[in-house]
């Protein structure tokens, strides 16, 4: 173990994540002592985050004073089944996963291991852009109440904040930025796709300061911040719409517009913004819009 406090540092999982949190622990001071993955296909990729550091196999990752187990959700609960040999008591154990707390680290806990779930709420691109993303980026943090402070410490060596999320909460936590992040990434490139066949190159520059300050109201406001045709009860608009998106770009679009419009229509009602005879004549044109999409 190093001394100061500085840790041993092997990261298990050669994706977008672990070589680059492994990089931030370096700037922080640690020494990273290896990288372990099933294939070397990234090599490249890492070496450019953590210059000289060796490939290891996974279990010898094992000697280091923190292991940071960065590979899918689906992954985690069999790799760490098949590791839990390797570990020694006091040895800290990080994984990233979103979806799990620390139940998925107990057979290595039941040897000793001080579990930890770090799961950084920013999208990763696996290069040294991340590293400044990360700087206050929230940190989802689910350990042992004893080892809070740790967990704290090396998430701010990220640069990034400590959020404290419950083990029963980590599933509803990782489904809302899932939600929020992938379903965003969908909806803005069939935008973007549309915009394109209208207005070509300036596709990017008309969207960008549109979705910015969209995104930017609705976390502020919530349903308060919905504009547009739906909220304003336009449905000869929204068959326009509709019709149009079938036409020139394609039934998949029309459909998303449509089931999110239908939703969107629902919520203004909740919130009195709507009356219900406005929503029916909304629901009507939405209703045809989603039949025109895949079977």
């Amino acid at each position: 173990m190093q001394t100061a406090g500085r840790l041993d540092v092997a990261v298990v999982g050669a994706g977008r994540v672990g070589p680059v949190l492994g990089a931030a622990l370096r700037a922080a001071g640690h020494r990273v002592t290896g990288i372990a993955a099933r294939t070397r296909t990234a090599a490249e990729r890492v070496e450019a985050l953590l210059p000289g550091v060796p490939w290891t196999a996974p279990a010898d990752a094992f000697a280091a004073d923190l292991v940071l187990l960065a590979v899918p959700d689906d992954v985690l609960g069999p790799l760490v089944a098949e590791l839990s040999g390797a570990v020694r008591p006091g040895q800290l154990l990080v994984h990233t996963c979103g979806l799990h707390g620390t139940g998925v680290l107990a057979p290595a806990a039941a040897r000793g291991a001080l579990p930890m779930a770090l799961h950084p709420a920013m999208t990763f691109t696996g290069t040294s852009l991340d590293l400044q993303r990360l700087r206050g980026a929230a940190v989802a943090v689910t350990t042992p109440p004893v080892l809070l402070p740790v967990a704290d410490a090396l998430v701010r060596e990220w640069g990034s904040v400590p959020v404290a999320v419950a083990d029963a909460d980590r599933e509803l936590y990782h489904a809302a930025l899932a939600h929020g992040a992938n379903h965003l990434v969908t909806l803005v490139a069939q935008a973007l796709r549309a915009a394109r066949a209208a207005v070509g190159e300036e596709a990017e520059r008309v969207l960008r300061p549109l979705l910015a300050a969209a995104l930017e109201n609705a976390l502020g406001a919530g349903d308060a911040a919905l504009t547009g045709p739906v909220a304003r009860g336009d449905a000869g608009t929204v068959a326009t719409h509709l019709r149009v998106l079938a036409e020139r770009v394609d039934p998949g679009t029309a459909a998303t517009y449509a089931l999110l419009g239908t939703l969107a229509a629902e919520r203004a009602q909740a919130d009195g913004r709507l009356p219900a005879e406005v929503v029916r004549a909304l629901r009507e044109q939405l209703r045809a819009g989603e039949d025109t999409g895949p079977p």
